[in-house]
């Protein structure tokens, strides 16, 4: 199965994000149940890295998602995930809603 083919949300939510020891900030602009793509990223690990991505939506806590870089973007990078499991579903699932859901009052 290609993972560019997945189903994607757009989103907007603040990312900070850890390679090794290297840590940075983006954007996810985009999330589905294959992986995620991040923009404004403030460094493009390379290709096949590693990364593990905190999630920052309101009012819950962060949460995290895990997999390498597949490949790169203009102003950021995209990542699949190393395994997919039922919470990463629940999670895009959640995202989904936030995004689709109305402002509170």
């Amino acid at each position: 199965m290609d993972p560019r083919r997945s189903l994607r949300f757009k989103t907007h939510f603040d990312v900070l994000y850890s390679s090794g020891a290297e840590e940075g900030t983006g954007v996810l602009s985009e999330i589905s149940y294959a992986g995620a793509k991040l923009e404004n990223s403030s460094l493009q690990p390379e290709v096949g890295t590693r990364v593990k991505l905190y999630v920052f939506v309101r009012p819950v806590m962060p949460f995290e998602l895990e997999g390498h870089v597949a490949r790169l973007t203009d102003s950021g990078f995209a990542i699949q995930y190393e395994l997919f499991d039922p919470e990463i579903r629940r999670l895009v699932d959640d995202l989904c809603a936030l995004v689709a859901a109305p402002p509170a009052a």
